[in-house]
């Protein structure tokens, strides 16, 4: 489907006039990523250019992290035993978990981490420069005691307690900041931005436990939190203030990928019992089961990654199988960034042609003009 720039704009002008947008699918072209062999996979991690997906799939006898290019999925190889791949950078490396250490994947080899000389060590995130943040036990602690780590130039630096009596590094940009959470005590956690040596607790949404899971270049944050009735919802940090995401009409979600835009992807659970994958994008959360073609018989239950150009990966289920997906957008209008929202004056100015355009005579020139999709309307005939 090609895409006109005039379409983008009145799309916006007229999700303004209607009141914001219930997007209709299919808006997404999904691709199945497969397995190494086995029936089920999952993904993790998604690079920001999009050319890289990692996460774990079972081969058939044992599970493993893998890596795809190209559409293309590679075994990563273990420690020993299993392996999961949790975070890509955009030249293909690796960070990940497998035989109770942290890994780092350059490519052809996995390189064991070590950990801050207890006994574990879990790697979740990497950065284009190669640095990997993760936890590990730790000198003095017990079993159950973890500090969050950076690991660079060959180097794992504890960065301590960071306040609690845990600490838990999830995710690092190009710019060294790092984001995760610590545990002030036995019964909370709270979500923490580390920037230039400066942590920064982000508090919560009215509860007692908050994590942040991932963070965008621009120092975005996404993560989840309880409120004060115990509910845990998705959050998006930005502007110095966690913002409330919603759920899909059940009590659960969180947040797993975001992007520069301010886009959020994860999961939510949309009953009782089951989860669903969301994208939150322009102040609205929605179910991306809607935004796919439904006759695939594709039921996507999480997802963790989101690229700027608005490339998801998630995790599905495909004839009765467990898979990784990639959803790659149809139209660029599809996903509207938090700007389209704030026309203003503009939008409202506008909104009266919009309403004339659609009111016009019943000629089958105007006719032509609007094709409605859901309760979307999109310029057609420029």
């Amino acid at each position: 489907m090609q895409t006109y720039p005039s379409r983008i704009i009145l799309t916006g002008i007229a999700l303004v006039c209607l009141g914001g947008p219930a997007l209709a699918g299919p808006i997404y072209t999904v691709t199945d990523l497969g397995t190494l062999g086995g029936t089920s996979s999952s993904a993790d991690g998604i690079s920001s250019n999009g050319t890289y997906v990692t996460g774990q799939s079972n081969n058939g006898s044992a599970t493993h992290a893998f890596r795809t290019t190209g559409g293309a999925m590679t075994d990563l190889g273990t420690l020993g035993g299993s392996s999961t791949g949790y975070a890509i950078n955009n030249s293909g490396e690796v960070a990940g978990y497998s035989n109770g250490h942290a890994f780092l994947y350059n490519g052809t080899t996995m390189q064991d981490l070590g950990t801050l000389s207890g006994a574990t060590s879990l790697a979740y995130g990497i950065n284009d420069s190669g640095a990997v943040v993760g936890y590990s036990n730790f000198v003095g602690g017990d079993s159950h005691s973890y500090h969050a780590f950076l690991y660079s130039g060959g180097t794992m630096t504890d960065l301590g307690a960071l306040g609690g009596t845990s600490s838990y590094a999830a995710a690092i940009n190009d710019s060294g900041q790092i984001a995760g959470y610590i545990t002030p005590n036995s019964s909370s956690t709270e979500a923490f931005l580390l920037s230039g040596g400066t942590e920064t607790l982000l508090g919560s949404l009215g509860g007692s436990v908050s994590s942040a899971a991932a963070i965008s270049s621009n120092g975005y944050v996404a993560g989840s939190s309880t409120l004060s009735n115990g509910n845990t919802h998705a959050f998006l940090y930005m502007g110095g203030a966690l913002i409330d995401l919603g759920t899909l009409g059940g009590t659960t979600s969180r947040a797993a990928g975001v992007n520069d835009t301010g886009q959020v992807v994860g999961e939510s659970l949309f009953s009782g019992s089951g989860f669903d994958g969301f994208l939150y994008s322009g102040g609205v959360l929605v179910d991306l089961n809607t935004l796919i073609d439904s006759s695939l018989g594709i039921r996507i239950n999480n997802a963790v990654g989101i690229t700027d150009n608005g490339v998801i990966v998630a995790t599905g289920t495909v004839g009765g199988q467990t898979h990784a997906l990639l959803l790659t957008p149809e139209v660029a209008s599809a996903t509207p960034e938090p700007a389209t929202f704030a026309l203003g004056g503009i939008g409202a100015l506008l909104c009266g042609l919009v309403k004339r355009w659609a009111n016009r005579s019943s000629s089958p020139a105007a006719e032509g003009d609007f094709r409605k999709m859901g309760d979307s309307l999109y310029w057609r005939g420029l």
